[in-house]
């Protein structure tokens, strides 16, 4: 089993959204302690954002003619990707942004959204390229937006990494949520203990085995 563990807080110790997933990892290893992290913080090694040197992947003839920068963007692009598609699980902390997600982690959804690599287009459409795997979106919110009816249309984070992952192929999408972590100690204890509760649902030894179907 190999998790991919993904920070994007840029709050360090402060975040909300590390907690989430370092108790999230640790519990997953628990249960599993052959389980093989490897881990990516992209408030400290985020890849820059797309440009006409980094627009598109290259490989194979595609690949000749190549500047020395768009060969070091390119090799980015890769090692990114394929880090992605070899995970198993892939856990994801992803505070909200301005009702979005931080701009580090939309950089590197734009490098692993590759055409061929993790999807495709085809008569019909397009087409998944990275099922198989289990993408568990820890999400942090100063405010209750899943309930109030009033804010839920400012979502564009949870709903984003949906969108995104759902289109890359994968069906197994969880989210452990915290929010509200802004209205007060009570607010923000109430909500820790909450996600705390999804979080050892998710780590249970059943949820752990390939073939089981987990409730969104």
């Amino acid at each position: 089993m190999k998790l991919l563990h993904i920070d994007s807080s840029a709050l360090g110790g402060n975040s909300v959204s590390r907690q989430l997933t370092e108790r999230l990892v640790a519990q997953w290893r628990a249960t599993d302690p052959g389980t093989v992290v490897e881990y990516l913080d992209l408030a400290t090694d985020a890849p820059t954002h797309l440009s006409m040197d980094s627009l598109g992947f290259r490989m194979g003839p595609s690949a000749e003619g190549l500047t020395d920068v768009q060969r070091r963007e390119n090799e980015i692009s890769e090692k990114l990707v394929s880090q992605f598609l070899a995970a198993d699980v892939v856990v994801v902390g992803a505070p909200m942004y301005n009702f979005s997600i931080p701009t580090q982690l939309k950089a590197w959804v734009d490098r692993v959204a590759q055409a061929g690599r993790t999807f495709t287009y085809n008569d019909k459409g397009p087409k998944g390229l990275a099922g198989g795997k289990t993408v568990i979106i820890a999400s942090s919110r100063g405010g209750v937006y899943s309930t109030n009816p009033a804010l839920t249309g400012l979502d564009h984070q949870e709903s984003y990494l949906k969108t995104v992952f759902g289109f890359f192929g994968v069906t197994d999408i969880q989210v452990v949520r915290a929010e509200g972590v802004a209205m007060g100690d009570a607010a923000k204890a109430q909500a820790l203990t909450a996600a705390d509760v999804t979080i050892k649902a998710l780590t249970a030894p059943a949820a752990n085995q390939p073939e089981a179907v987990l409730a969104a």
